[in-house]
């Protein structure tokens, strides 16, 4: 009796043994381009690199690069937007004009925005956030991984033409 207890405590660890290491028993794992910061305390959500690509192919928000224009002309998300510094603003903060995006979305606030910058260590998409939801818009997100991790999970990015200049 005994031995035939013992043999089915081994039957049933092989069993959960063998589902654990089994294919179909294996859970899900988040891809890389799936991830993002998940800071906490932030007023606007963050988007996935993967989330940023349906938005690309789909146009359902508008996608704003936060840095100066010649950072954005040098090298961007294909189909970004990037708009001019808030006025005398210093550069240590700089953060683009709301006056501007507001012009270009014609006064819809509730419009999609998805914003992005240098990445994790940037804090100009960050910055522009907030000043955005001060100002009444109401569909703001970030892609808080910036342009960096662009290039390194999808590669692609456009260049304009000013960047190319040697003078």
């Amino acid at each position: 009796m005994a031995a035939r207890v013992f043999v089915s405590r081994i039957v049933v660890a092989l069993n959960l043994v063998g589902a654990a290491w089994s294919p179909v028993a294996a859970q899900p794992t988040a891809r890389i381009d799936q991830a993002t910061l998940m800071e906490p305390n932030q007023r606007t959500p963050e988007v996935s690199t993967d989330e940023l690509k349906r938005v690309l192919v789909d146009g359902s928000a508008l996608v704003l690069d936060a840095r100066p224009h010649l950072e954005y002309a040098m090298s961007h998300v294909p189909g970004a937007l990037n708009v001019s510094a808030k006025p005398g603003t210093p550069i240590s903060v700089y953060v683009s004009d709301v006056r501007e995006i507001e012009r270009l979305v014609g006064g819809d606030r509730t419009k999609p925005l998805i914003l992005y910058c240098n990445g994790p260590f940037c804090g100009k998409s960050k910055r522009l956030s907030e000043e955005l939801v001060s100002a009444g818009f109401t569909n703001v997100r970030r892609y808080q991984l910036g342009i960096p991790v662009w290039r390194a999970l999808v590669g692609l990015t456009e260049i304009e033409l000013e960047a190319c200049s040697t003078s």
